[in-house]
């Protein structure tokens, strides 16, 4: 009896030094922690006290083992595991029924539907990775305090292919990556399997994630050599389970690098034959291997126009070497040429637009949400609604290259949903970017997201912790663009913060107005592109000297004595007429232009009067001051939540939104000091003038730039 008393004893003392351990981030959104409140954790107990699942295969025994993981922490109690429910009652069922149906209309392959059914809850879908997604639902459920009595819920993904893009390398580095090292350790693989794979995705699959490209865009070709398909091949087994299939970008010259062909033209017959038998190749060592992600000539990555041949001609080739293979090729549209007289805005329309219709079945277009490089904020590009014929898959980008690194707390979901509710007009009114890359708008069966990873090797995943929202809110709008960032915000909160409803109401509002504050203080009015050279950090207004001329600030701002902003109507590089006439009606006018965008699309004097009641020299003035200055709201805001959140977290948090306010002011800095050069005016009243010079914080992004 002593001995038995004593390992209970010690069995409480490390129950009670983990439960007080701090927060490192690690589990995401998927703490399963149990629920302290007495009644509701009650209410659940009742309606989950076993899991019924006699599904053999992968995906059904991960559901029900993530079931069982995470209602056992949630409630307290274990949650056996039984092959049948029988006359039981109080429970969950797993059932696949390949014609799963709700509402009497047929559920898509992912698509589940969680009811009540003698008593029991069921969950069903026509796949087991319907039955997966259905499990993660229910505890998301449970997580965020919803009842489960009467519950009746259908949710099919409006999007096919819903991928995360690594940009991740051989050697361990990640480009833009911002939160440690790859979480790939190849030099380990395949032999061993680190267990935070699994984790990845678990995570991903509890979002509806189903693709994940595994190394970067600006490719390396070993990635294709026996040696690393191995390793590539070690990891789709640990994301088969999930429902997640693995993806490769590959290098155009591939076949130059390591094939022994001198050559790398897609219509010489030795290059299709070898892109075959390398197809061939990657299926018999990963059956489910997802396809090809491609980046080709841009920003000097080889391609086929080095032989003369266009996108289409590349992207066709690659798609035929699948066979019969089930995979796709996605072929990126981000391309542009260094022309000092042009507009990159429009270079990847002119290059693309032009081959609608001419792509293989198996090929989807990567669009970027805007047409310049995912800036704080963009108007849509403008090839969604002009390639009726062809699947565009919606590129976003989550790393924050250009919004402060790991250092800002900016919270995306507003940004990426401003993209998907524009509207194109492509077939009339209500033809949004959501509705074009869903496949809805042209009836394309093909339809993908792709977010740009925001994922490294740092204990808690993103660098800052707050980054965790950008991933888990590209998952939820890549499985239904309907959602509301608000709505996607609270979730997070109650599932990685805190559930106590006067903190999650505060931190919800502070994620909704994160983003809107950040472009106040860095590009107010429609400024784009004036962050710090080839690092992308920090504030460079002045700089005209780059390696081309569409690296420098100076191309996009086109300030001078007469005012700011680049001219794209008919009377500048007319870029506006890209769009169909009821978006260049919207944008065309500088006195009717929305605010947000109006550097963007005009010229605009110094003294212009703006809807505002300020002229243009005073608005962006205002802008950037209350801007700089909303972050003292950010630190209270947070602050108020203090009492709710995890001690280590809040720290953290806390001190990045210290240095947050410092480059800020930065930021306001930099940007009225040097446009003050130009517009020759004094700062406006009530505003106090910076307190140091332009030399001062020239010098500072300098030191930034030091090797």
């Amino acid at each position: 009896m002593l001995l038995r008393n004593v390992f209970l004893l010690l069995l409480l003392v490390v129950a009670a030094a983990s439960s007080s351990r701090a927060d490192d981030g690690y589990r995401l959104w998927l703490k399963y922690d149990r629920i302290a409140d007495a009644a509701p954790r009650q209410q659940y107990q009742r309606a989950a006290q076993f899991i019924a699942s006699s599904g053999t295969t992968p995906g059904v025994r991960t559901a029900a083992a993530e079931l069982q993981r995470g209602l056992s922490g949630l409630l307290g109690q274990a949650v056996p595991v039984v092959a049948a429910a029988g006359s039981r009652t109080g429970g969950i069922v797993l059932r696949v029924d390949a014609q799963a149906s709700a509402g009497g209309q047929a559920l898509k392959p992912e698509g589940y539907h969680i009811f009540s059914e003698k008593n029991n809850l069921v969950i069903t879908g026509r796949t087991d990775r319907a039955v997966l997604y259905g499990a993660f639902a229910l505890l998301r459920q449970v997580q965020t305090r919803q009842p489960l009595a009467g519950l009746n819920v259908t949710s099919n993904p409006r999007i096919n292919f819903r991928l995360l893009n690594h940009w991740d390398n051989p050697n361990g580095t990640v480009e833009r990556g911002y939160a440690g090292s790859s979480i790939w350790q190849w030099y380990e693989l395949p032999e061993r399997l680190d267990p935070r794979y699994t984790d990845y995705a678990r995570a991903n699959a509890s979002i509806g994630i189903n693709g994940v490209v595994i190394n970067n865009v600006n490719a390396s070709a070993r990635y294709l050599s026996a040696e690393y398909l191995a390793k590539v091949a070690a990891l789709a087994g640990v994301m088969r389970p999930y429902g997640i299939r693995v993806y490769l970008s590959v290098m155009w010259a591939a076949p130059k690098v390591i094939g022994g062909l001198n050559t790398a033209d897609p219509l010489d017959p030795a290059v299709k034959q070898w892109w075959a038998a390398k197809s061939d190749e990657i299926y018999k060592a990963i059956p489910d291997f997802g396809g090809f992600l491609v980046k080709a000539n841009s920003e000097g990555e080889p391609g086929p126009q080095d032989y003369g041949r266009n996108h289409a001609d590349g992207a066709n080739m690659l798609a035929q070497s699948l066979g019969r293979h089930d995979g796709v090729v996605m072929w990126r549209a981000f391309v542009y040429k260094a022309n000092s007289n042009g507009d990159r805005f429009k270079e990847a329309y002119e290059e693309f637009q032009p081959l609608d219709g001419k792509f293989d079945p198996k090929v989807l277009v990567q669009v970027k949400n805007g047409p310049i490089d995912f800036q704080a904020r963009e108007p849509f590009h403008p090839l969604f609604g002009a390639m009726p014929k062809t699947p565009l898959l919606l590129e976003v980008q989550l790393t924050q290259e250009y919004l402060g690194f790991a250092t800002h707390l900016v919270y995306l979901a507003p940004l990426i949903k401003e993209c998907l509710e524009a509207d194109t007009y492509a077939k009339g009114p209500g033809s949004t970017v959501a509705k074009v890359v869903d496949g809805t708008v042209d009836h394309h069966e093909l339809s993908g997201i792709a977010g740009v990873a925001n994922i490294g090797a740092d204990r808690n995943w993103t660098g800052h912790p707050v980054g965790q929202a950008n991933w888990y809110a590209f998952g939820r709008l890549a499985w239904d663009h309907m959602l509301s960032p608000e709505t996607i915000a609270a979730e997070w909160t109650k599932m990685t913060l805190t559930t106590e409803p006067a903190a999650v109401r505060t931190l919800t509002n502070l994620l909704e107005q994160s983003r809107s504050i950040y472009v106040r203080y860095t590009t107010p009015l429609g400024l784009h592109h004036i962050m710090g050279e080839s690092i992308h950090y920090g504030p460079q207004p002045w700089l005209a000297k780059a390696g081309r001329p569409d690296w420098t600030a100076v191309y996009y701002h086109k300030a001078d004595s007469v005012g700011l902003g680049f001219d794209r109507t008919a009377g500048g590089s007319n870029a506006l007429a890209l769009y169909k006439p009821e978006v260049q009606k919207q944008w065309g006018n500088a006195q009717t232009c929305p605010l947000n965008y109006l550097l963007w699309f005009h010229h605009v004097g110094w003294r212009q009067p703006l809807p505002t009641g300020r002229t243009l020299w005073n608005e962006l003035c205002t802008r950037y001051y209350t801007g700089a200055d909303s972050v003292l709201w950010m630190q209270q805001q947070w602050a108020a939540a203090k009492p709710a959140l995890d001690p280590a977290l809040y720290a953290d948090v806390a001190a990045r939104l210290q240095t947050q306010r410092k480059e800020a002011l930065w930021w306001r800095d930099a940007c009225v000091l040097y446009f003050q050069t130009l517009a020759r005016q004094p700062i406006p009243a009530p505003l106090v003038p910076p307190a140091r010079s332009l030399a001062d914080v020239k010098n500072l992004v300098q030191l930034y730039q030091l090797k």
